[in-house]
Order: C-alpha cells, then structure tokens, then sequence
C-alpha cells in the first residue's frame, strides 16, 4: 500500500512565513549589492564630472590669463623701451639735443657799414690829401695845372694810402658772403617764374655771381697795386674793375626785371630797383666822360684834362658804392647767425622754414 505525504495549506504557509523573513533578507542584501555598485558607479560619474568641470574652470581661467598674456607683456615692452630711450637719452651730451646760438647780428647794419666805410674813407682821404699834401697829389706826368687829384694820387700818399687799405681790407671781408647771400636770395625766387624761362635765370644769377666776385677782386687789386708802384698792372686792373662793375650792374637790373615781371612790389623793392637803374646811367656816362678826358689828358696834355678825368672817376667810385649800398632796401629786416647744433636738427629746422617766392 502507497504511502502518500500531503501537505496542508497551513503547513505550507507556516513554511512560507518563516522562510520569508530569511529570504527577504537576502534579497535586501542581494538589492543593495546591487544598488551598491549603481551608487557607486554615480558618485564616480558625479566626481568624474565635478572633477572635469574643475579642469575646464582651470583651462578656461589659463586662457583668460593666457589671452590677456600678450596685452599685458606688450604694455611691459613698450614700458621697459621707454625707460631705455630716456636712461639713454640722459646720458646723451646736451650739445646733441639742442641748438646754442653763438652769434646774432643785424645783416642790414653790416650791410650799411659795409657799404659806407670805403665811401667815408675816400672823402677822408681827399680832404687830408687835398689840404696837407697838395703838390703831392696833383702832379702829373704832362706838367700842367691841376685842381682836383685823382682817387689814386690821394690813396697812394702816406698815411693815407695805409688807412685806405686798412679800410678796403674791412669793406672786402663782408662783400664776399654778401654776394653769396644775393645769389641764394635770386634763386629762391625762381618759383615763381615759368618753367622756361629758369634756365635762362639761372645761368643769369651764376654770371651775376662771377662779376660780382671779380669786381671786388679787382678792387683789393688796384687798392694793393698803386699807380706808384707798377702803373702797367695798377691800369690793366682798374679796367677790369670798371668792366665788371658795369656789367655786374646792367646784370642785376635785368635780372630784378625778370624776377618781379607782373609781380606787386612794396616801396623798397621799388626804390632799390629805381636807383639801380639810375645809378647805372651815371655810371655809363662817368665812364664815356672818363674815357674822353682820359685820352685829351694822356695824348694831348690838355689843361684841367686830368681834373675832368679824375671828377668823373668819383662818380664812378661813389656810384658804384651806391648801387651796393641799395642792399638796404632788398635785406631791410635779415639777420646772420652763427648757430651750434648736429647738422641734423639744422637741417630739419631749416627746412621747416618757408622760403622766398
């Protein structure tokens, strides 16, 4: 006979309840064995992420610093260039940073005296000459009367020959930059005039320059060589003067025509350019009537021949010496000056100056 064991539903559910508690427990354990790893696995991912964004805050603060890097280290060149420039430029020599005047002077006044001293000169030598030595200076190689000495006889007497040379030496040393200073002055004016007609100019003021310098070599020449001593060469020198102070003359005049054709002139442009042109006139008459009374004295020996001859000679002389002295009219208000300073800074403040037109 089979034995069969059955199982009551209360017994079934007597087991079931005091297996639960145990089995509960251990699908606690088991769910927070499993949890455990998950958790786990998300404070992992949170640090991970809190740790990345830490370094994107670092790497985004290291390019805030590393773009505002440059900015900052041009700044500290440019600082660290501008202390060098000054550090350097206090230990440059103050000679190097600026410019001294040395010398200031009025160009009219040396103008005038340059002009006046040979003009006071020959009219105290006459007067000395004419009163105290007066056989002296009227003697002539035809023997016949005589009134007024000629320009050489009383600058060829002692004293009076020392204190004309003495003078002449004076009045050469500043007629020499001045004919300089006029051919800087001509050109500075050639803008103004049609491109044609500079060449023409140009070449006009050279040959203005040439006469003038001939000139005032021949008058040092007939100062130094009297008729006295060497008559042949004293005579040869005395024509090349007169022949270079006409043309210088004539020259100047022509020029001053071109230069101001259509242009308004102030009063002393016009003065100057009206006594040039009379002073000229009388000039080339004193030479005709010198050279007339020359010839009647030297192949005729006629009375007073020299004494006209030696009248026309002064108004050369003092026409000459008025035609130079209208500079006072074309440099009324110039200044010459001696300045110290590098030729760079010369260069650049003379070059900012406007010129003559």
């Amino acid at each position: 006979m089979q034995k069969t064991t059955t199982t009551t539903p209360a017994a079934a559910a007597g087991t079931g309840a005091a297996a639960s508690p145990a089995a509960a427990e251990t699908a606690d354990s088991v769910a927070s064995m499993a949890a455990t790893p998950s958790s786990s696995s998300s404070l992992t991912a949170a640090s991970a992420s809190q740790h990345s964004s830490n370094n994107s805050s670092e790497r985004g603060s290291d390019s805030i610093i590393d773009s505002s890097g440059p900015a900052q280290k041009q700044q500290q060149q440019q600082k660290e260039d501008e202390q060098e420039t000054t550090i350097s430029t206090k230990h440059e020599p103050k000679s190097e940073q600026s410019m001294a005047i040395h010398y200031l002077a009025s160009f009219h006044e040396i103008c005038v005296v340059t002009a006046l001293l040979p003009l006071v000169t020959l009219f105290t030598c006459f007067v000395t000459a004419y009163v105290f030595q007066y056989d002296d200076v009227h003697e002539t190689h035809c023997r016949v009367y005589n009134i007024v000495p000629s320009i050489s006889a009383i600058t060829g007497v002692s004293p009076q020959r020392y204190f004309w040379r003495f003078s002449i030496a004076l009045h050469i040393g500043p007629r020499i930059p001045i004919a300089f200073v006029y051919k800087n002055y001509y050109r500075a004016q050639l803008a103004r005039l049609a491109p044609s007609l500079v060449p023409k100019t140009s070449w006009l003021i050279t040959l203005i320059l040439v006469l003038n310098c001939i000139e005032i070599a021949a008058l040092g020449g007939v100062t130094y060589i009297s008729n006295r001593e060497n008559y042949p060469v004293h005579e040869r020198i005395f024509i090349t003067f007169m022949i270079c102070s006409l043309c210088y003359m004539l020259a100047t005049i022509k020029l001053n025509g071109i230069l101001n054709a259509r242009q308004t002139l102030t009063e002393q442009q016009r003065l100057s350019i009206k006594w040039k042109k009379i002073l000229f006139v009388v000039s080339i008459l004193s030479t005709i009537g010198l050279l007339v009374f020359f010839a009647k004295h030297r192949f005729y020996c006629h009375d007073l021949a020299f004494s006209w001859f030696a009248f026309f000679e002064y108004l050369i002389a003092i026409a000459n010496m008025l035609f130079h002295f209208t500079i006072i009219w074309d440099f009324p208000s110039q200044f010459m000056v001696i300045v110290q300073g590098p030729r760079e800074n010369l260069l650049q403040y003379l070059g900012a100056k406007p010129k003559l037109n």
